[in-house]
């Protein structure tokens, strides 16, 4: 695939990194990980004035009319040094679903200022035994007076232990909703949890929770298929994260193998490691190129093709991305394994991506199911 970033999109990948590099090194994400929120919303409010935040909305709810391009863009670079601030829970996650779902006025109380940084949003759409299905949603939204009482418990519900609003999926009448729950709401139990990565998420319960009819998001019913288009969003990007952990992992091992010595000699001047090395400059490029397809094809209204490419990109994630990130702790030794090293870090987060949105399993069957796959294969 021929594909190369417009001199807009390559300042943007500039800008990114060198403010990952210079004001969020690794030993940032450390530090933070032990703090209660797990990042800082004055570092958050200034991705917003950069206009990181909105390059993937449209101008008409304060975004700069980019496309998911540039929204992976940013997530690939942030990954360079594991910036922590909610990017993938707020921006994709609860972003792209209350553009895709919301009226005019939701969009401009909760997406807009989120866009500028001033909130944060979160998506509880994850239940005990909903896997992967958007659809399996045993939390209730019973119609009562002119809105409704909500009751569930949500798991695993990334910045949900810190954002302002939460999008809730629930069982209505007319199928699956979209609600808008204010986190103070009366009813609401929020329990932080912490994710293997260091980041952390919540687990969630709603007890018999009140809101009106203006918190629904769309028509009753519409909620799964909103959902499936936001999972779809939700896997390239992880993807696209992935390539920004394993291009940084394949640099540090390089880097240590070409200082580390052994007999007397550096370790990098062994051909068995020079090659192991090379593979994985060669799975970190080809993660690189499914990645450009999937964060391109992502804004396809093509459901089959949108999916096709976003499900090669999140299965390749599954292997190579994976063996990149096997491979870099391998070859960093003993040290690899213990928690000073930031090698370890970055090899916890590429497993937490792949646990996301969808693991291998679930892509390859997805994929297999497609209709035009099983044309192709006759």
């Amino acid at each position: 695939m021929d594909f190369e970033l417009d001199q807009d999109q390559q300042m943007l990948a500039r800008t990114v990194a060198d403010f990952a590099k210079n004001e969020s090194p690794v030993e940032r994400f450390r530090k933070l990980r032990d703090d209660d929120i797990g990042y800082d919303p004055a570092t958050w409010q200034k991705m917003g004035e950069l206009g990181w935040l909105g390059v993937a909305f449209p101008e008409s709810v304060g975004g700069f009319g980019g496309s998911f391009v540039e929204c992976a863009i940013v997530l690939e670079n942030l990954a360079a040094t594991l910036v922590p601030e909610p990017y993938l829970a707020s921006v994709v996650l609860g972003g792209t679903t209350l553009l895709s779902a919301g009226n005019e006025a939701q969009r401009a109380a909760y997406l807009t200022p989120m866009l500028e940084g001033e909130t944060t949003l979160a998506l509880a759409h994850s239940e005990p035994h909903s896997r992967y299905d958007v659809a399996a949603v045993q939390t209730t939204a019973t119609p009562e007076g002119a809105g409704y009482r909500i009751s569930g418990k949500k798991v695993w519900v990334l910045n949900g232990h810190h954002a302002a609003h939460l999008i809730v999926s629930a069982s209505a009448p007319g199928g699956v909703s979209l609600f808008l729950v204010s986190r103070d709401a009366p009813g609401v139990t929020i329990e932080t949890a912490k994710m293997i990565d260091g980041h952390k998420a919540a687990f969630i319960s709603f007890d018999d929770v009140t809101v009106g009819a203006d918190a629904r998001l769309g028509e009753e019913g519409a909620g799964a298929t909103v959902l499936d288009r936001t999972m779809d969003y939700a896997a390239a990007a992880a993807v696209a994260e992935g390539v920004g952990i394993a291009t940084a992992m394949l640099h540090m091992t390089v880097d240590y193998l070409g200082t580390r010595e052994q007999f007397g000699v550096k370790i990098g001047s062994f051909q068995a490691l020079q090659h192991r090395a090379v593979d994985m400059y060669a799975e970190t490029e080809l993660l690189r190129s499914i990645s450009m397809a999937s964060m391109v094809r992502a804004d396809d209204d093509d459901a089959s093709a949108r999916r096709g490419d976003v499900s090669a990109a999140k299965y390749q994630l599954a292997t190579g991305g994976i063996w990149v990130a096997q491979q870099s702790v391998q070859l960093h030794g003993g040290i690899g394994v213990t928690d000073e090293h930031d090698i370890g870090l970055y090899f916890k987060r590429m497993y937490t991506l792949n646990a996301l949105f969808g693991d291998q399993e679930h892509h390859v069957a997805r994929f297999a199911a497609d209709p035009s796959f099983a044309e192709a294969v006759g």
